[in-house]
């Protein structure tokens, strides 16, 4: 059984930045693709990027392309999303998630971290 705590989160103005950790427990994550979801007040979770098992290959969501960037560390079993110019319309709750390699569907979630930015 994987857990996973994300860390990082918190207040900041538009064009700051702002790295979230997310370290799995329980078992190795190696073998396991990681990803970054958001929900904003009042609106759905959304996907934000997800990276490899080998961290060989990534894919993002448009709206954050060029300004986000997924790494992890598979000795620190850790994920990492690194958030530059930051936006208003960034503010959200964000969660690592895990889902295992062949598989389509997340089903390991973190208890999320609040990122607000004010303009």
């Amino acid at each position: 059984q994987v857990q996973l705590v994300e860390s990082g989160g918190g207040l900041v103005q538009a064009g700051d930045s702002l790295k979230l950790s997310c370290a799995a427990s329980g078992r190795a994550v190696s073998s396991y693709v990681m990803g970054w979801f958001r929900q904003a007040p009042g609106k759905e979770r959304e996907f934000v990027t997800e990276i490899s098992a080998d961290g060989g290959s990534t894919y993002i969501r448009d709206s954050v392309k060029g300004r986000f960037t997924i790494s992890r560390d598979n000795a620190k079993n850790t994920v990492y999303l690194q958030m530059n110019n930051l936006k208003p319309e960034d503010t959200a709750v964000y969660y690592c998630a895990a889902r295992p390699d062949r598989s389509l569907r997340y089903d390991t979630w973190g208890q999320g971290t609040q990122v607000t930015v004010s303009s």
